[in-house]
């Protein structure tokens, strides 16, 4: 028999120039891994130590690099796996090519062992899915599967029975009633704006005095327009988390991260605001955006699906942002009165000392979490990569860490799962070998599955390691911590031993165990030291902090319903005592700031 239908899928997607696919092997794809062995890394089958890894792998790949991310999955309990990844890239749309195997079409409607509708269960997380049920297919499938992908910033699944894999290809099916051809190709259109309701845009904007910027990862590639705009407006700019790399954050007007990891100066501006102006965001949290009414809005989103659905918007900018600002700029008229600008200016320098006090704050001896990220941020390399799951430790990430120009930074920001931290990392070291990559993992993400995936990291340890660095930062309080805090904050029920306690273990000697650099920290003064150690380091790190679990993250402004529920779960909560001090003492930097006469 000649090339098998495997070793066409394989040949094709070398076509679309992907370079690895990420997955763990099964029986339902064993056609697939005989042809990844033929094809001798070209693409390369990166193995991870789980399917849900691989997803979130190819979904890391997506956001670092711009490009199709791809990952594959035997059948039934494989498949199954793939889904929270693969969601994590639907809700952050990034373009996320499955291949998945299938128990033989002979075989099917049978219930027949690891037999799942597959069809039916990647309907939801797909903006295509389509099973090959004859080997003339597979070209047409993958290519719609690609192009789907790319088009719509989604995920594409291609489903191939164990029987077609083995096939004998038939890369161009016969011309007959019923066949298709497809090509390898795909240009990103330019999406312009209507041009009545960019005028409009640009009377909102101009007759504003006070202007508040919100953009998100759709502004992505307009870097130099975001700033030009926020300089004729004499606006702020304020992050949505997946747009922190847009514009780096020593920019004096950029008030960095919004909502309950936000800060003081983005809360400020965005409640003060006349002109609220979003681009490429759909930061959801109605409770830190303006009330209905009290602002006018304009917004810019390259999908009409998503335009005004946050806050009720004057102008409905439809159009790719960088485009669409590059029509808008020569509309705009630069403000004389800089008033707004400067407020900006002292509440960003404000907030900067309020965070440089709050991580000076120490407690019995312990490290305060938010040192460990405010710490590390003058000692960046240029070019780091960051990345970092869902937990407390993302409040220390979003708020502490400044991104410099040319970073890079991500997370699961809609779907807010636990897991991608460490996977991200390791798809970032693959994409950008010589670039810094640094993320941050609590110890219950990390337990869950980040440390599985050092035994990754130790496979390819010759690619993954050596300079720059490659560094897992563990915060170790042996607490399901932002879920403790939200407890009390949203329940109103003081914090549950039974399920937030998790078992401490010895992260840095974990390491060791596995052939990576372990480092231990639990000291405050140390806490420098540490991260230098880990930024010099050769091989890959896990950098254990052993961190107080009982520092509060305090948001930009205090609900009046959360903070009565906080105080209720206090008066029977196992820390009461240490919660109360922590929180007082961290408020108290707040008060003292905001006094009449300060200067920053």
């Amino acid at each position: 028999m000649g090339q098998q239908v495997a070793d066409y899928v394989l040949e094709r997607l070398r076509e679309w120039g992907i370079e690895r696919v990420y997955g763990y092997p099964g029986d339902g794809i064993n056609g697939m891994l005989g042809a990844f062995d033929r094809a001798k890394g070209r693409p390369e089958f990166i193995q991870t130590r789980h399917e849900e890894m691989a997803a979130f792998m190819a979904c890391a790949h997506a956001k670092f690099t711009g490009e199709v991310g791809v990952c594959t999955a035997t059948s039934g309990p494989g498949a199954i796996h793939l889904l929270n990844g693969l969601y994590d890239a639907k809700l952050d749309h990034q373009p996320v090519v499955a291949i998945i195997g299938q128990q033989k079409r002979l075989s099917q409607g049978t219930h027949y062992q690891q037999e799942v509708a597959l069809e039916n269960l990647f309907a939801d997380v797909s903006e295509f899915v389509q099973i090959c049920m004859a080997p003339g297919q597979m070209r047409h499938i993958i290519d719609r599967a690609f192009k789907t992908a790319l088009t719509t910033r989604g995920v594409a699944t291609i489903i191939i029975p164990e029987d077609v894999q083995e096939s004998e290809a038939v890369p161009s099916p016969p011309k007959e009633h019923g066949s298709v051809y497809s090509s390898v190709g795909w240009s990103q259109p330019r999406v312009l704006p209507n041009p009545e309701e960019l005028r409009k845009a640009a009377d909102i904007l101009n007759e504003g005095k006070k202007v508040a910027m919100l953009i998100g990862q759709g502004a992505a590639n307009a870097e130099a327009e975001v700033i030009e705009t926020a300089e004729l407006l004499g606006a702020g700019i304020a992050k949505a988390l997946l747009g922190r790399e847009v514009v780096p954050d020593d920019l004096p007007f950029v008030t960095g991260p919004i909502g309950l990891l936000g800060s003081k100066a983005s809360d400020e501006m965005i409640m003060n605001c006349d002109v609220l102006f979003m681009i490429g965001s759909s930061f959801p949290y109605a409770e830190w955006l303006p009330d209905e009414g009290s602002c006018k809005g304009v917004e810019i989103d390259i999908d009409g699906r998503m335009i005004g659905i946050r806050y009720p918007m004057d102008a409905h900018v439809v159009g790719d942002a960088k485009e669409t600002l590059k029509e808008l700029i020569p509309l705009l008229k630069r403000k004389k009165d800089r008033s707004w600008r400067e407020e900006i200016e002292e509440n960003v320098r404000a907030w900067n000392t309020v965070m440089d006090k709050r991580a000076g704050q120490s407690f019995d001896g312990k490290i305060n979490p938010q040192a460990v990220a405010h710490e590390l941020s003058p000692l960046l390399p240029d070019g780091a990569i960051l990345t970092a799951d869902s937990g407390s430790a993302t409040n220390w990430w979003a708020r502490h860490i400044k991104l410099r120009d040319g970073m890079k930074a991500s997370l699961s920001g809609t779907l807010a799962t636990m897991g991608p931290g460490v996977p991200y990392a390791i798809a970032a070291r693959f994409a950008f070998p010589d670039r810094p990559v640094i993320c941050f993992v609590g110890d219950g993400a990390f337990q869950m599955n980040g440390m599985n995936e050092m035994l990754t990291v130790k496979r390819y340890a010759d690619r993954l390691g050596g300079s720059p660095p490659l560094i897992f930062c563990v915060f170790n309080n042996q607490d399901l911590n932002q879920v403790t805090w939200e407890q009390r904050a949203m329940g109103g029920d003081p914090k549950y031993p039974g399920s937030q306690t998790i078992p401490d273990f010895p992260y840095a000697k974990y390491a060791e165990l596995a052939g990576l650099k372990g480092i231990y920290c639990d000291e405050p003064k140390k806490v420098t030291d540490a991260w230098k150690q880990a930024l010099s380091s050769e091989r890959p790190v896990v950098l254990e902090f052993v961190v107080d679990n009982e520092i509060p993250p305090i948001p930009p402004h205090i609900m009046s319903d959360q903070a009565k529920k906080t105080v209720k779960a206090g008066i029977k909560d196992p820390q009461k005592f240490g919660i109360a001090e922590r929180g007082f003492r961290q408020k108290l930097t707040d008060l003292y700031e905001s006094l009449p006469g300060r200067k920053h």
